[in-house]
């Protein structure tokens, strides 16, 4: 059977580069094993999920290249939710807890006191009809948790290797509120299973998460999907990435200029085995990740790393793949191949090449280093038509008339002509600016 993978967001806000690496593992395992991928909306969270986030999620992954396979909603499966709850219930697994937040606060404190783990003592078993009857006078609503066997849960995970929980140390999760509504847990195997999720990749966070998940799976007799965890990207300080840092979502990075290539690149390969370099295509990157390769300690995500792999992106990029963008700068089409092959190694992002557009066609202010070598150089400055040799003919042409040699020659023309003391090769970049305005900056 061919592998179904997934990712499942909430759209309660951007879709982040911390969000960016389940979903290309996922994507990519998915093309290199012949699988699928389902995006899966975890939009039980009714209050906070949006048809705003929901629809940017499926922007953000368009953008990186992911195209999903399958769609689904946690919120169309209510009725999946609540059938695999009583099933539960009538199985003795779940039930009803009356304890408010307080009280289970003072309890977890009193167990700590006693040098006892803080987790839940299982009172709720004990109570009789009655009292649950007198509870719910009182206008207590009970949530409800699931009856762990105190047993320990293994599993061969694609990133870790063998893996195991000990649930005699956890407490009874909570699946379901006094509300009514559900928490994560519940409806993600629910869904995976009934969705036919074969493979669950996702972030180390959830280790313990899957030990209580699969005696779920178990419980409801449902398949148990394989299994991986991989470290999680933090931030160049070690900090956990979160949807609050909106300078790292997806959507900032796009508006800033960065490709997706650079973004799925550093995403993916940072904190792995392999090297972290540019990689163009998905077909490409999806041969680097081996999942039973990546590191066990975090990832850090470093944004001047993400620059320099955007410049190695851009440096090799052809005209054609940029001319669309390069005439929304304002490049004529006739000049764009010209242009693009005389700027790119001069750029981070190809919005850059707007600056030296300014320059090839004004206005710029002129600098005067040195009046004499520009004197010299409007005097002796070739008539047209103008090629890649005219600025090694034409500067030959001043350092005789002047002496003036290196960077003494060069850069009184460079600033005269750019207004700037760096940039791309001027034997590439004159041709473009012409005769008439270099004669122009020269006075």
């Amino acid at each position: 059977m061919a592998p179904l993978v997934r990712f499942a967001p909430s759209p309660t806000g951007y879709l982040h580069i911390g969000n960016a690496r389940p979903a290309l593992l996922n994507a990519l395992y998915a093309r290199a094993t012949g699988g699928r991928f389902l995006l899966r909306l975890d939009d039980t969270d009714r209050e906070r999920s949006t048809e705003t986030f929901a629809a940017a999620i499926g922007e953000d992954l368009a953008w990186l290249g992911i195209v999903p396979d399958l769609h689904a909603r946690q919120s169309e499966r209510a009725d999946r939710h609540d059938a695999a709850a009583e099933r539960l219930r009538a199985l003795g697994r779940l039930y009803p807890c009356y304890e408010t937040p307080d009280e289970l606060e003072r309890r977890r404190k009193r167990q700590l006191g006693r040098g006892l783990p803080p987790i839940y003592d299982r009172a709720a078993l004990s109570l009789t009809a009655e009292q649950r009857a007198a509870l719910e006078a009182e206008g207590r609503r009970p949530h409800w948790r699931f009856k762990l066997d105190h047993r320990i849960v293994s599993w061969h995970d694609l990133v870790r290797g063998e893996a195991h929980v000990d649930c005699a140390s956890l407490s009874d999760p909570v699946l379901v509120r006094a509300d009514g509504s559900y928490l994560y847990t519940l409806p993600s195997v629910v869904d995976d299973a009934e969705l036919g999720v074969t493979h669950v990749i996702r972030g180390e966070d959830h280790v313990t998460n899957t030990g209580v998940q699969v005696q779920i799976f178990e419980a409801l007799g449902y398949p148990v999907p394989v299994f991986g965890h991989h470290n999680l990207l933090t931030t160049a300080d070690g900090e956990g990435l979160s949807k609050r840092l909106g300078h790292l979502s997806l959507r900032s990075l796009r508006e800033a200029g960065y490709e997706p290539a650079a973004v799925r690149s550093l995403a993916v390969l940072t904190g792995s085995a392999e090297s972290v370099r540019a990689v163009a295509g998905l077909d490409e990157l999806a041969a680097l990740v081996d999942l039973a390769q990546i590191s066990r300690a975090p990832a850090k995500f470093d944004p001047h790393e993400l620059d320099t792999l955007n410049a190695r992106l851009v440096h090799e990029m052809p005209p054609e793949a940029v001319r669309d963008r390069l005439a929304g700068l304002g490049v004529p089409p006739d000049a764009a191949e010209q242009f693009w092959l005389a700027v790119r190694a001069n750029l981070v992002k190809v919005d850059d090449a707007s600056t030296w557009w300014r320059v090839v066609a004004g206005p710029v202010e002129p600098v005067s280093a040195d009046a004499g070598i520009v004197a010299a150089a409007a005097e002796t400055l070739p008539p047209e038509p103008w090629g890649p040799e005219t600025w090694k003919a034409w500067t030959s042409a001043v350092k005789d008339r002047t002496g003036a040699k290196g960077k003494a020659l060069f850069m009184p023309l460079r600033l005269a002509l750019t207004g700037l003391d760096h940039g791309p090769d001027l034997s590439a970049l004159l041709p473009l600016i012409g005769r008439e305005r270099a004669a122009q900056r020269l006075q």
